[in-house]
């Protein structure tokens, strides 16, 4: 179920994370996902293993987004370079 939970998540996280990156990101909507969703797993993985926050929370949320755009801001930049 947490598959499914960081998936959903994911989708908001994406779409937030993209929308506060300046410029055009050239990848699709399941890169977005993807990308988003990782950084939902990431952020919720280091948050609750320092104790900051549980599950949910609006602080993992926040960092969840911030994880996302980086990890956008790094990908773009990785298949920019080829």
């Amino acid at each position: 179920m947490s598959v499914l939970w960081y998936l959903l998540v994911g989708i908001v996280v994406g779409i937030l994370a993209r929308l506060i990156l300046p410029g055009k990101e050239n990848m699709g909507w399941i890169m977005t996902v993807i990308l988003g969703a990782l950084g939902a797993f990431i952020a919720g993985s280091i948050g609750q293993w320092l104790g900051w926050y549980g599950f949910p929370s609006i602080w993992g949320f926040v960092a969840a987004i911030v994880v996302a755009v980086i990890l956008i801001y790094i990908y773009n930049r990785l298949k920019g370079k080829r």
